[in-house]
């Protein structure tokens, strides 16, 4: 898993709450590319360092969860594919969170909404696009999806590009709390006033939301407890519990400074 994001830092500090109390922790490696990844779980098994493995950024096909599964390592899968008979997991419903998410913003009469999305090879961010098609087309609204990678640079690049358009949203989606903060960077420079011409909603709520200005809304969840769920989940398996799959608490629409009612027809940026 990533560690740089403030989800998964919230995350790791609710597993390691559980952890602490087995004198357990938390082992975070970044490696380069899936090959040094599976070389990495294939030499804790040899050398059981490691009692178990919580797996996210889930991609199509991905072979990790049947890898770990045929290494006899104790897996607990974070998210929502198909998984190999044996495998626990929390399921995460970031498709149904997507048409909420929508149906909210088009309830405040928006008619033109964007969307910066994360890496499409993620199996999550297929299933938001998935989401965000339909709910689109569902209340009638002109969608324009810019794909970014959940960087600050990529979410100022993908706000610019969406602002410089002939019909600029009246509001826009972020994957992530980071490319969010960044468009109110990018709309203080344009001039566009969030929130009463520009709404914009962050996913997975973060103290980055709650500090930003103004505050921004988002479609978020207790990650922390998140954490603490995975954390028994996967002692559990580690003791030799039976493999369960169970449901993430839905994302909730938390109202903050960033969203409002939809703003009247705009006229594209110049210069």
């Amino acid at each position: 898993m990533l560690g740089i994001e403030p989800f998964y830092a919230e995350f790791i500090s609710g597993m390691e709450e559980v952890l602490d109390e087995r004198h357990g922790s938390v082992l975070l490696q970044v490696v380069p590319s899936l090959e040094s990844e599976l070389d990495s779980y294939s030499r804790w098994a040899a050398s059981e360092q490691v009692s178990g493995v919580v797996l996210g950024d889930l991609i199509e096909d991905d072979v990790r969860p049947g890898f770990l599964h045929d290494l006899g390592v104790p897996t607990l899968v974070l998210g929502e594919p198909e998984l190999p008979p044996g495998v626990s997991a929390i399921r995460v419903d970031n498709y149904g969170a997507m048409r909420a998410a929508v149906q909210r913003l088009a309830s405040l009469g928006h008619k033109r909404i964007g969307r910066v999305s994360g890496p499409p090879t993620l199996y999550h961010t297929q299933q938001r696009t998935g989401a965000f098609a339909t709910a689109t087309a569902e209340a009638g609204v002109t969608a324009h999806t810019v794909e970014g990678d959940y960087t600050e640079e990529s979410g100022e690049v993908a706000t610019r590009r969406l602002l410089s358009m002939d019909q600029r949203p009246t509001a826009i989606i972020y994957d992530n709390d980071v490319m969010a903060v960044a468009a109110l960077g990018v709309a203080y420079e344009l001039h566009i006033a969030v929130p009463d011409e520009l709404s914009l909603l962050a996913w997975d709520d973060s103290t980055l939301c709650r500090l930003a200005v103004p505050p921004l809304s988002a479609m978020g969840s207790d990650i922390h407890a998140l954490g603490t769920m995975a954390a028994r989940m996967l002692l559990r398996v580690i003791d030799g519990g039976e493999p369960t799959i169970q449901q993430a608490p839905p994302a909730q629409f938390i109202t903050r400074g960033s969203t409002a009612a939809g703003s009247p027809p705009v006229t594209p940026l110049r210069g």
